[in-house]
């Protein structure tokens, strides 16, 4: 096993040791085979563990070899019963059920009852019959050794007797009956079998992961108001039931309503697999359908299950995936309460919160299993995809489809809703709606600084660099720390750059364009760096420092300025 996907710490469910541990609800790769360590308990104890918030849901190395020796222990018995039944089946064969058993001297085996049990008036008629239950044999012969000893240390008072022919009737009535109902009858083991499963079905109902998917979800969307969506695109919404496409959540909303769309649910649930079934389902004003009372998202389950004994089965893990539209173009997320400007933006964000399947790789989840497998092939699913236009060359093939799509091709596949116009990517058209359709922009404010930024990311390498100060590239050959890989490229001209910009008046060269432009301020006599106390210019910055330490120290120390 691979030491280095034990990266959970915690206690063990089972031994309560303390380390890394693995997750027992995780699906994990194990020589070719993908197995789920609760789904492996379950099978060999017939246990269903309890898995609870604030219960560990941890294994430790030393347990899942336990288990795992459990669960090839429990594949040879059944393998050997199999073996078994399938030699019984070939070969039937006879059992006597007479007083005494006598070996059978033939080779055909077969279950038969030959004779009746005999009612107690029967045998208390039979003169060779004794009702009393006599210690004593006939013969020493007929004893094991020891048993005459064995005997002897009891007295008939407090020696209850064996169970008799005539006795049955008293001590086991119904199996009495049986045996007699079973006279003549040909018993194989087939029918065994058949009455063996029969029981099991009875007594216990398997229940796939589809079903309990199945019935989860109608669950929910039968009780409540929630309205089920397909992916968006950039046409509209389309309706989960009848894939209509309308132009906003309250139109989704009232054509769910009017045109009684729930009807075909069960019908649409049932096509899907259930790797891909995951439902997205906007919410405004959630309350359950059943008794009116308004809900949050975090306790709609909790409440139908116990004010109106709903059925959820726990196999069937979440998949409708909660969106609510606020403020006219923010979409809020139901579970942790961030808010997010853009759909994609919060359909990515979703994962974290429903990891139905995970990467046994760098731990990213995804809701289903095909997001997962394209998560492979774009991340880990390494090669050269080399351009024949430019020559670039790719790591992978989606990069290079991307490459070839925005540089090459043109492609232009996002569309304006209002008009006709095509942009190569959503932030042009943002910017388009807002400018040409009078839509608010988006504005993402630090809550630090009060900076204005256009994009979230830009929002988030603001934070980090000015306010957390992360510098987590270093450089091999210096103390020096940066944030990103352009200042690292910048500050390596110190060490190894070329010095290819020459000023053509000194004939000085310098490794950077920016110094050059500063060395040329010394000829062309630029000035702009003022003392704020006498007004002297200065050419540099750092000159206007030093002359502010020299000269004017008491207004520096007053300022705050060194």
């Amino acid at each position: 096993m691979d030491l280095d996907k034990y990266n959970t710490f915690g206690k063990c469910r089972f031994c309560h040791s303390e380390g890394f541990h693995r997750d027992l609800m995780t699906e994990y790769n194990l020589n070719g085979l993908r197995e789920v360590y609760f789904d492996i308990f379950q099978e060999c104890f017939n246990l269903y563990l309890c898995i609870a918030s604030d219960q560990s849901k941890l294994i430790c190395l030393a347990c899942i070899k336990q288990l795992e020796d459990a669960k090839n222990f429990r594949a040879m018995v059944v393998k050997a019963e199999q073996d078994l039944l399938e030699i019984s089946e070939r070969e039937p064969f006879f059992v006597n059920l007479n007083d005494k058993w006598t070996k059978p001297t033939d080779c055909l085996y077969e279950v038969k009852i030959e004779d009746k049990v005999k009612s107690e008036d029967e045998y208390s008629s039979d003169p060779d019959f004794n009702t009393e239950y006599s210690l004593t044999l006939d013969s020493e012969d007929e004893l094991v050794k020891g048993e005459a000893e064995l005997i002897s240390r009891f007295s008939k008072e407090t020696l209850k007797p064996l169970p008799t022919r005539a006795t049955i009737y008293n001590t086991c009535c119904n199996y009495a009956k049986h045996l007699d109902s079973l006279k003549g009858k040909k018993i194989t083991a087939a029918a065994l079998n058949l009455l063996f499963h029969k029981q099991k079905k009875c007594s216990s109902i398997y229940l796939t992961e589809k079903s309990a998917l199945v019935n989860n979800i109608t669950e929910l969307l039968q009780n409540t108001n929630m309205a089920p969506f397909k992916r968006m695109r950039r046409a509209g919404i389309l309706c989960f039931y009848c894939s209509k496409t309308v132009d906003s959540f309250l139109d989704l909303h009232i054509h769910q309503d009017t045109e009684n769309c729930k009807e075909t649910m069960n019908k649409i649930l049932n096509k899907r697999c259930a790797e891909s079934l995951v439902i997205y389902s906007h919410i405004t004003e959630l309350k359950c359908t059943i008794c009116d009372t308004e809900l949050e998202y975090n306790s709609l389950k909790t409440h139908l299950m116990t004010v109106h004994k709903k059925k959820f089965y726990p196999q069937g893990n979440d998949r409708v995936v909660p969106f609510k539209l606020i403020k006219g173009n923010e979409f809020h997320c139901q579970i942790c309460g961030f808010s997010f400007e853009t759909f994609g933006s919060i359909e990515r964000h979703m994962n974290t919160h429903y990891r139905n399947y995970v990467c046994d790789q760098c731990g990213a989840g995804y809701m289903t299993k095909s997001r997962l497998k394209v998560h492979w092939r774009y991340s880990h699913s390494t090669g050269a995809f080399p351009c024949d236009t430019c020559k670039k060359v790719f790591p992978s093939q989606h990069k290079y489809n991307c490459h070839v799509d925005a540089v090459h091709r043109s492609v232009k596949k996002n569309k304006c809703t209002k008009c006709p116009a095509r942009f190569a990517d959503y932030f042009n058209k943002h910017k388009h709606m807002v400018e040409v359709h009078g839509e608010p922009p988006l504005e993402y404010k630090c809550n630090v600084c009060d900076a204005v930024f256009k994009r979230r990311y830009a929002l988030l390498c603001h934070v980090r660099r000015r306010h957390l100060e992360v510098k987590n590239i270093e450089c091999k050959m210096c103390s020096y720390k940066c944030y990103t890989t352009t200042e690292l490229k910048v500050h390596m001209i110190k060490h190894v750059g070329e010095r290819t910009y020459q000023c053509t008046v000194c004939k000085k060269a310098y490794a950077r364009k920016k110094t050059l432009k500063e060395h040329m301020r010394i000829h062309t006599n630029d000035r702009r760096y003022v003392c704020a106390v006498c007004g002297q210019g200065f050419v540099q910055n750092c000159s206007l420092k030093g002359h502010m330490r020299s000269h004017h120290a008491d207004y520096v120390n007053e300022m705050g300025l060194n």
